[in-house]
């Protein structure tokens, strides 16, 4: 049978209904981090606009409370970028991502690590955090220099906490309206309980249920996108091993996508509200192809750490706080009707981040 082709406004419209953008949705904060696969996080104020953009009525102090109450956690997980993801999403993702992580660690850091054993490295990084004291990246790296003086402080430091040793960053680095460096502790024992280790026959259950989880947050997709967001390089046998359970379409460009059956595709024609996304959001970041949400012009912007204005489900502008002021920079045309939009949904932000102290916002003039 021939395969359906989905096309730029199609895509735009399923992209917003996965991310919870389309409508706000009424889940639970911890239900909408999950299903969400987390949110890229290294910034750590950043998560509280993405959700208040996506849930309704939503309170970040509880946000913050799942954090101290150790049910969230701050972990270098996809992209080896800080992600914050429920704990037992960490538990069970963090051995399937550990050799990208080590991977793009060395990346960075061959050079400086040439002739050093890693597994020694992890071992005396786990040695030093058994005694329970939270440290910084700089703390750890200082201590392993004194064996290792020739790789340095700094390669050290990042490859224990980014790669080698499973962490997380305590709060308050993460909590509402706080301000607090990274220290790190071992995630098992903040969480209480190991990793879970790879399957010993194996199989790949874990990326089985990363090619599933990825679908309904951010599908339909290619199987470019899903490395594109995770990672990870290894996931074509994952993928082989669902798609008797999945439906296949075909974008614009050809390319195959892939999808849940039962996940919404929402008509083309429907409407979608202006929506302001924080930095490094996943709904931008989460996929090789990103033209179903941002103009080919613009695509740096994101990696750059740009907050994005949606305005009919593309990126149309970015925006600033300055002086507790919403300010928004058209990135095109603004009508008349997505002004005044733009300008009601940014009172609103400018409300959330003041805690109702004031609605200031201000929308530059358009660019033509």
């Amino acid at each position: 049978m021939p395969v359906t082709r989905l096309g730029a406004r199609a895509l735009n419209r399923a992209t917003l209904a996965r991310q919870l953008l389309l409508d706000r949705a009424d889940l639970p904060i911890l239900a909408a981090v999950a299903h969400l696969c987390g949110l890229q996080a290294q910034e750590p104020q950043e998560p509280f606009a993405g959700l208040w953009s996506r849930l309704r009525a939503f309170d970040p102090e509880v946000l913050s409370g799942l954090l101290v109450d150790r049910r969230v956690v701050r972990t270098t997980l996809m992209r080896r970028t800080i992600h914050l993801v429920t704990a037992e999403d960490a538990l069970a993702w963090r051995a399937r991502h550990h050799a990208m992580l080590r991977q793009r660690m060395l990346g960075v850091y061959r050079r400086d690590l040439d002739g050093v054993d890693l597994d020694e490295v992890a071992a005396a990084a786990a040695e030093v955090m058994a005694d329970g004291t939270p440290r910084t990246m700089p703390e750890l790296g200082r201590v392993l220099a004194e064996r290792w003086p020739s790789a340095g402080p700094r390669p050290l430091g990042e490859a224990a906490v980014a790669a080698l040793v499973p962490m997380v960053q305590l709060p308050p680095r993460g909590v509402w309206r706080r301000t607090a460096g990274a220290q790190n502790l071992p995630m098992a024992a903040w969480l209480g309980r190991d990793c879970d280790p790879p399957a010993p026959d194996g199989t790949d259950p874990v990326g089985r249920d990363l090619v599933r989880r990825y679908l309904a947050a951010f599908g339909p997709a290619a199987t470019a996108d899903l490395r594109a967001w995770s990672g990870l390089a290894g996931l074509p046998g994952a993928v082989a091993a669902v798609r008797d359970e999945l439906v296949s379409f075909r974008d614009e460009r050809g390319r195959e996508l892939l999808d849940l059956p039962d996940a919404p595709r929402p008509d083309p024609d429907t409407p979608a509200p202006v929506r302001f996304l924080p930095a490094f959001d996943n709904a931008l970041l989460g996929y090789d192809d990103r033209s179903r949400i941002v103009d080919a012009d613009h695509r740096g912007l994101s990696v750059a750490g740009e907050r994005a204005v949606l305005v009919d489900g593309r990126v149309a502008g970015l925006w600033t706080v300055d002086d507790g002021t919403v300010t928004v920079t058209p990135l095109r045309r603004f009508s008349r009707a997505d002004r005044a939009a733009v300008a009601e949904e940014g009172r609103a932000l400018a409300g959330f981040l003041s805690a109702g102290d004031h609605h200031r916002v201000r929308v530059a003039a358009s660019r033509r």
